[in-house]
């Protein structure tokens, strides 16, 4: 409602418009306060209150520009200076709200409010021990002030005080108990402890008391994520985003849930969404590396990490993700320079101690990434993925020590989903070793249930999928484009089902003179999708094949060899191993008709319980679930019965792993023959083939054949009736047992 009033006095104007503003009534107080200023236009009163009204409402521009005409008619007026400089740093202007908080305390020192905010825009700079000076400076001379006490925790979680932290939090909160900024600032210090219930019931404070502020919705997130509860989390980030969708956190946030549930898709997306936003954010371009990291994107996640770098040159953490990924493209020798890197700038960096224990386990140099795992626990003792991958090393009897270790971390309450459920993996084998099979299935269950809990996998679109492939390329579609791709005889597809025996397979193989092994590339589906996109298509894959020519699928068959590392002298097969290209043998064979595929086997039942065993880098969701890792299976078995159905003889060989183990010499011939190459006894030898070996098997293929992992799954036979139930009318197909 708008008053009308008589007399046209200013200052009776001024009052009422003051009035109304200290009742929150802030339409009215600039109606008034207007007026009075266009009677006595020279009063830096007026204006001052008039660009605290504009202030409430939001009207930042105006705000500042009565501030400013205050500070004309009246340079010394320190509260004038002081609220430019709130709008100033809110806008980021961090300098010139410095030099304003700075004025006003050159003409009141003793302005607690001013010291407070100085400390703030100090923090922000990162000038930590300056702000703490003004903050702590503010509380002398007002130790009620809940402001300073809440700023003064921010300054000291910054230096990693969070105990200190925590107690000016509460301070500020006894002061006053509807600080929601507070209740936000002390949720985040009591995550930061591991307090992950206490920090929840501060944010959920902070959210009733400010329903439209954005920051406890993404902290919100990341405590919920924390417990694992991926879905609320999103769920939160996104609301963050309604309140504000430039909030660059809760976009971080988010793309972090929707990768830890196997969206990357999505979560690319909404990272490029936000770097649009802030082209110069370094954490977005860290995460999308992550992401990118996530679809086997290793060259676009480098460039992403490298970005970081340009942006933070002394950012361990880019260091250490950039020595990851280069690890994974196998260049040793640069990734080993940038985790040395990291490792440099914090020798305390346990992740980078943890990726150069997977360089070393990868060369089979097991002392040396036994040595690096133990470091990164010693720094982090929960550390759940160094754990994992130092059990798949280390061998454990009853009784020891380090299995103790593993089940005190399991049967802790406090730790985060993605932590607790790498322990119990880890937990499960280290029993399996022991003999203790019951309990190592009980931690199997934990472990895949917790990570099935974070993923959003969606069964009936993949087995659909199945379904369609099987549909699409039938024998009249084969025949149609027979002979049409590029007619090179270099790749050798090694495919199947995972812990099939494909990794053993590429060894055997590599350990040939003239084959090298390239190990588990994406590079045939990036081809195809580079040709089946162009000009914007829409139709999917694979409805879309049928429709192209004979050019194309040999686009797609070069666009693949040219991703292909190159070959060294002497070497004429390269070998990719993913096992998911069973799904693609059709598109392979008119693409590649001359390339070898080896289908690796290996008996139902162990295949699926050692997929069940693993805790996979990234992929495979469905194999944490019994139900649904029988499902797959059948489906993947009905698929590869239809490739036999549908390919010309000798297009595919089927290799047993039990007919590998039985007669490896019999079988490794049989393969070499199949790949065209003359015999070579080295072979045999592959245990002895020194080559960087990337998948869950590198421990494996370091050793001569064993027959123990023959029959596993009949040590856990009483407790996985589901996958029981889904393959109970499977049988091994050819060469099985």
């Amino acid at each position: 409602m708008v008053v009308t009033a008589e007399p046209r006095h200013a200052d009776s104007l001024y009052f009422l418009g003051l009035i109304a503003f200290q009742t929150g009534r802030y339409d009215i107080a600039v109606e008034w306060i207007g007026q009075a200023i266009r009677i006595k236009e020279a009063n830096p009163f007026y204006h001052y209150t008039l660009g605290n009204a504009l202030r409430a409402q939001g009207r930042t521009a105006d705000a500042v520009a009565h501030y400013q005409r205050a500070l004309v008619l009246r340079p010394d007026y320190a509260e004038a200076h002081n609220n430019l400089g709130l709008i100033l740093n809110e806008q980021g202007k961090r300098e010139e709200a410095v030099a304003h908080y700075e004025c006003a305390l050159a003409i009141r020192p003793d302005y607690a409010n001013a010291h407070s905010n100085l400390g703030t825009a100090l923090a922000a700079q990162g000038r930590i021990a300056d702000a703490t000076t003004h903050l702590e400076r503010a509380l002398v001379l007002d130790p009620n002030h809940a402001n300073a006490h809440n700023n003064l925790g921010l300054a000291l979680a910054a230096q990693g005080r969070i105990a200190d932290a925590i107690a000016h939090y509460e301070r500020a909160l006894a002061l006053n108990p509807r600080h929601a900024n507070a209740h936000n600032n002390l949720g985040l210090a009591l995550g930061a402890q591991g307090r992950a219930a206490d920090a929840i019931a501060h944010f959920e404070r902070a959210l009733v008391l400010n329903p439209g502020y954005p920051d406890p919705h993404s902290n919100l997130g990341l405590a919920l994520a924390a417990q694992g509860r991926i879905a609320d989390a999103i769920a939160h980030y996104e609301r963050a985003l309604v309140l504000n969708p430039r909030h660059v956190n809760a976009h971080n946030n988010l793309a972090t849930a929707l990768i830890a549930q196997g969206r990357t898709a999505d979560a690319i997306a909404r990272l490029e969404r936000a770097l649009v936003l802030n082209p110069g954010h370094a954490d977005l371009h860290n995460n999308l590396g992550v992401a990118l990291i996530a679809q086997g994107r290793i060259r676009e996640a480098i460039a992403q990490y490298e970005r970081v770098l340009v942006l933070r040159p002394d950012d361990a953490n880019a260091h250490s993700n950039l020595g990851t990924a280069l690890a994974e493209q196998g260049s040793i020798a640069d990734a080993m320079s940038h985790l040395e890197r990291a490792l440099v700038l914090n020798p305390r960096h346990a992740d980078a101690h943890n990726s150069l224990g997977n360089i070393f386990k990868d060369e089979g140099k097991f002392d040396d990434a036994m040595a690096h795992y133990g470091r990164a626990i010693a720094i982090r003792p929960d550390f759940g993925e160094a754990h994992l991958n130092r059990t798949e090393i280390k061998s454990f009897h009853p009784g020891d020590a380090g299995l103790a270790v593993l089940e005190a971390l399991a049967g802790r309450n406090d730790l985060s989903a993605n932590t607790a459920l790498r322990i119990h993996f880890a937990v499960a084998k280290a029993l399996e070793d022991t003999g203790d099979y019951a309990r190592a299935l009980e931690h199997l269950r934990q472990g895949n249930a917790l990570k099935r809990k974070q993923l959003d996998y969606d069964e009936g679109r993949v087995l659909n999928l199945f379904q369609r492939v099987s549909t699409v390329f039938d024998g009249r579609l084969l025949d149609r484009f027979q002979g049409e791709g590029d007619p090179s005889s270099v790749p050798v597809f090694v495919l199947g089902m995972p812990r099939s025996g494909s990794t053993l397979i590429e060894q055997i193989l590599a350990s040939h003179p003239q084959i090298h092994g390239a190990g588990e590339l994406t590079d045939f589906e990036t081809a195809a999708s580079s040709v089946f996109h162009a000009g914007g298509r829409a139709v999917e894959y694979p409805e879309c094949v049928p429709a192209v020519d004979g050019a194309a699928l040999r686009r797609i068959g070069q666009s693949y060899l040219a991703r292909l590392p190159a070959l060294a002298e002497g070497k004429v097969r390269i070998v990719d191993k993913l096992p998911g290209n069973f799904l693609n043998i059709g598109l392979i064979r008119l693409a590649l008709p001359n390339a070898r595929i080896i289908h690796t086997m290996r008996h139902p039942m162990d295949t699926c319980v050692s997929c069940y065993s693993k805790l996979f880098t990234f992929g495979h969701h469905y194999t944490y679930d019994l139900a649904e890792l029988g499902r797959f299976y059948r489906y993947y078995s009905e698929l590869m019965t239809h490739w036999r159905r549908v390919l010309p003889p000798g297009a595919m060989l089927d290799v047993s792993y039990e007919d590998v183990v039985d007669d490896l010499e019999g079988q490794a011939r049989r393969m070499i023959d199949y790949c065209g190459l003359p015999w070579d006894d080295r072979c045999i030898s592959f245990h002895r083939t020194s080559r960087p070996v990337k998948t869950a098997s590198a421990v494996q293929v370091r050793k001569p054949l064993f027959r123990s992992s023959l029959q596993r799954w009949r040590k856990y036979e009483s407790g996985i009736a589901p996958l029981l139930d889904e393959l109970g009318t499977i049988v091994p197909g050819p060469g099985g047992s």
